[in-house]
């Protein structure tokens, strides 16, 4: 007759470092799968993307002065233009969710 049990459950510091980890991931695929859909004149505002992010914060922010307008109002040249965050997200969100889920998962 079985009158207990004990069950070793990974650490929180363990999920935590997993998901610091995750999430630092997400950040820079964002930024890395969103390049081709930038508006594109002087590298300026691409550039402005990765300085202004906090690789691991989950916060993608462009310092640029027009980033703002460009990404609401801005004009499209083939691939790249208006909204192209969510662009990117549309196109590859799956594959930055799997990418982060295998990190969570220790895979």
């Amino acid at each position: 007759m079985i009158t207990g049990f004990k069950i070793k459950m990974p650490s929180e510091k363990f999920f935590s470092e997993r998901i610091k980890k995750a999430q630092k991931f997400v950040d820079s695929e964002v930024l890395r799968r969103s390049d081709p859909y930038i508006p594109f004149k002087t590298g300026m505002l691409r550039d402005s993307g990765i300085l202004g992010t906090k690789i691991g914060s989950g916060r993608i922010r462009y310092l640029a002065p027009y980033a703002k307008k460009q990404y609401y109002k801005g004009r499209s040249s083939g691939k790249r233009g208006r909204y192209w965050v969510k662009r990117a997200m549309l196109a590859h969100g799956d594959a930055i969710a799997s990418g982060a889920q295998k990190i969570i998962d220790g895979e």
